[in-house]
């Protein structure tokens, strides 16, 4: 089946289609606020470059967040509009998980981390299991100190990816049993593969049920309150 897999729950806009659970083509631009520009030029050169009509969708795959408000609200709002055009089903996956699924081979604690600005990251911890990573926990927003404390209390060996890691590298600085990535972006990659897995499965949903997973309100919603 040909599907194609949105994500821009970061600054990065993150496109891929896919066909049988491989990765056809992939796109993925640091555009830092300018989604709503960018998302739509990009699936259409990328479709264009690998030959493949939108008519021949059998499923569209979107990140779901938590992520900033605005690329989010973007990627689900074009990602549903394009199911509800076509008339074919989604599956909404968690970002965190896209964040984490490429390091499922290590034998450690990952922890996902995404910058959610204002000081603060979203989170959520995994552990390997056969076949990938199952979450422990709650996926969550807060302070990247307290995402720190957190490790250091569980005394585990640690893999921490994200760009939450690059954002704030001295909330991180001097903790024990942990190896940081950071810039790893959601991977298309990933969703192209844990949505195909859920599609044949029949676990996909219609385009009204994908809803993003904020955590917290917008900037403008939180300045508002403040006033």
């Amino acid at each position: 089946m040909k599907l194609l897999a949105i994500d821009t729950a970061t600054s990065q806009i993150g496109v891929a289609f896919g066909d049988a659970g491989r990765v056809s083509g992939e796109i993925r631009i640091d555009g830092g606020r300018r989604h709503a520009e960018q998302l739509v030029p990009a699936i259409d050169y990328l479709a264009g470059e690998l030959g493949v009509g939108l008519d021949q969708l059998a499923g569209i795959a979107v990140g779901v967040g938590p992520g900033l408000y605005t690329g989010l609200r973007v990627g689900v709002t074009t990602a549903r509009t394009l199911a509800q055009t076509l008339g074919i089903p989604m599956v909404g996956v968690p970002s965190l998980d896209l964040v984490a699924s490429p390091w499922r081979v290590t034998s450690r604690n990952v922890v996902a981390v995404i910058d959610a600005r204002r000081t603060e990251v979203f989170s959520a911890s995994y552990w390997p299991v056969p076949g990938g990573l199952q979450r422990e926990g709650d996926y969550a927003v807060g302070p990247p100190e307290q995402v720190a404390a957190d490790i250091v209390a569980t005394g585990n060996e640690v893999l921490l990816v994200g760009d939450g890691v690059t954002a704030y590298p001295e909330a991180f600085a001097g903790v024990d049993h942990i190896e940081t990535i950071g810039a790893a972006a959601p991977s298309v990659t990933a969703l192209v593969e844990l949505a195909t897995a859920r599609f044949e499965r029949e676990e996909f949903t219609t385009p009204d049920q994908v809803v993003p997973m904020y955590l917290r309100h917008s900037d403008a919603h939180i300045a508002w309150d403040a006033k």
